[in-house]
């Protein structure tokens, strides 16, 4: 487990609508994240997300005050911006977002992540759940999106 996961608006939508949000003590001690993302989900402020995010006070909210070239040349969201930019100023610090791109940068900039699917299966593999499909099925109607040959591979890695 990190000290310190930085989240982004996907993982945060999913796993509130879903009640969910617990989950994010999987990744790490410490859980923060980016005013850009903030920004994002309190745009919708009658989401399951925006209710969560303000009564959730162990969410930190942090500024995000310089984005490295190497990163703006990605061209990401501002938020998958952010939550790269705060992670990779601070080793060891953990990415929890889905983007595809956002992933792929993580991947090329050197920064851990980790994904909504991937928490769920934390979660089975630590035992806080009998079994992790039924939880990714939970995580997906409340709009997680996975092919079903993604979800085989992920639910084959905990034996299911």
């Amino acid at each position: 487990m990190a000290d310190l996961a930085v989240v982004d608006a996907s993982p945060l939508i999913v796993l509130a609508r879903a009640g969910r949000l617990d989950l994010l003590h999987l990744a790490a001690t410490h859980i923060v994240v980016p005013e850009a993302v903030q920004a994002e989900v309190l745009a919708h402020a009658e989401d399951a997300a925006a209710r969560a995010l303000t009564a959730a006070g162990w969410l930190g909210v942090v500024h995000v005050p310089f984005i490295p070239d190497a990163l703006r040349r990605w061209d990401l969201g501002a938020g998958e911006t952010a939550v790269l930019a705060y992670a990779l100023g601070r080793p060891g610090a953990e990415a929890i977002l889905d983007d595809l791109a956002g992933r792929r940068c993580a991947g090329t900039l050197g920064v851990p992540v980790r994904g909504t699917l991937g928490l769920a299966l934390v979660a089975k593999t630590r035992g806080l759940v009998p079994a992790a499909g039924p939880l990714v099925a939970e995580l997906q109607a409340a709009g997680m999106y996975l092919s079903p040959p993604v979800v085989r591979r992920a639910l084959a890695l905990v034996g299911e």
